[in-house]
């Protein structure tokens, strides 16, 4: 089954930009070769996006791909799809990767587990709900990323598609 989903890179040095090309062709299956323009929020670092084409699970193999790299920062989404929900992942270098199971509509789908496990540590005194909750939505991720989605309002997207 396949879905489909966008890979925003953010922010990445120039030397990184070769090596993302790299990681996300070799997930891919196909030469990738982005069209880099420059990434005003943070000079000095270049900023690409493209649509991509592939099996559901091909968003958590992109994210794995790019998670290492300490200067980089991006998301990657992917639509749900008759065999899986949807997802988003978003990173940066301050936060590491963020996680999230996303529904037909785009909202985030906070697995129960992850509630209740928030909820102990809200009742035990270890953390405030609010705080917590907030987390689990992804806030702190949204609010370190948006200048950087802002300064990108109107560049190219790109379709790429997964070789099967």
């Amino acid at each position: 089954m396949t879905t489909r989903g966008v890979l925003y890179v953010h922010s990445a040095p120039r030397a990184l930009c070769p090596h993302v090309e790299w990681a996300i062709a070799g997930v891919l299956g196909v030469r990738v070769t982005l069209d880099w323009i420059r990434q005003p929020a943070a000079p000095g670092t270049w900023r690409a996006e493209f649509s991509w084409q592939g099996q559901a699970g091909t968003a958590s193999k992109l994210a794995s791909a790019l998670r290492g790299w300490h200067l980089l920062r991006f998301e990657v989404t992917a639509e749900p799809c008759a065999t899986a929900e949807g997802e988003r992942y978003s990173s940066t270098p301050e936060l590491g990767i963020f996680h999230a199971v996303t529904g037909m509509h785009g909202d985030i789908l906070i697995p129960e587990d992850r509630l209740r496990a928030a909820l102990g540590r809200a009742s035990r005194g270890e953390s405030e709900l609010a705080a917590e909750l907030t987390r689990l939505l992804g806030k702190p991720w949204d609010d370190e990323l948006e200048p950087f989605r802002y300064a990108g309002e109107g560049a190219p997207v790109r379709w790429l598609h997964q070789v099967v």
